[in-house]
């Protein structure tokens, strides 16, 4: 009996020792390490696009009526980007009308549209709507059908780049002369709608 509990205690010391023994191998492989840490930090900002317009001397709210071949009706538009925009890629304008007759239609008799930008507003006529610039008179869009999908105003779109620019546009409708009776006693609304693009990406800001 005394034999047997005497081999038991010296096992159990010998697990201990054992034990013991293990952690102290471990605690060998802990060390220190210098360290440096750093930071860096840079603002982002998106741009925006904004485009808004404003009536000019003859309102594009301004109503035609009576029209007969030849007559032409003039209204002005004022484009512009504030200073705190990105400059724009493109401006183009879509046009509708509300009514499907030959007033729109009819690409080559029904109503034509022109578009030219002065350097300054346009001045009203005193005594009709007629618009005359006093400054420098560009082409915007030379005489096509009315109604269109996205028509480029590249001239507006290069002087709306300027910082806080304004593009002032002359919108001329008119009936041609070869118009014939089925034009007459129609009506219609059209609806200008003018469409800024973002500039083209840059890979290297």
């Amino acid at each position: 009996m005394r034999l047997a509990a005497s081999s038991t205690a010296v096992k159990i010391f010998a697990s201990v020792v054992l034990v013991g023994g293990a952690a102290s191998v471990a605690g060998l492989g802990t060390f220190g390490a210098f360290t440096s840490t750093t930071t860096a930090s840079e603002s982002v900002a998106s741009g925006k696009v904004v485009l808004s317009s404003a009536a000019g001397a003859v309102s594009m709210a301004t109503p035609v009526a009576d029209m007969v071949p030849g007559d032409v009706a003039q209204r002005a538009v004022t484009l512009s980007r504030s200073t705190d925009t990105t400059s724009f890629g493109s401006v183009k304008l879509t046009t509708t009308g509300s009514t499907a007759n030959v007033l729109t239609s009819n690409a080559t008799n029904g109503l034509q549209l022109k578009i030219d930008q002065c350097s300054v507003a346009w001045t009203k006529a005193a005594s009709t709507n007629d618009l005359t610039c006093s400054g420098t008179t560009t082409s915007v869009v030379a005489q096509r059908a009315v109604i269109g999908t996205d028509i480029d105003l590249a001239a507006a779109t290069t002087t709306l780049n300027a910082s806080g620019a304004t593009s002032f546009l002359r919108v001329s409708v008119s009936l041609p002369t070869a118009a014939d009776n089925t034009f007459q006693g129609l009506s219609n609304t059209l609806t200008f709608t003018f469409d800024a693009t973002q500039r083209a990406a840059n890979t290297a800001l």
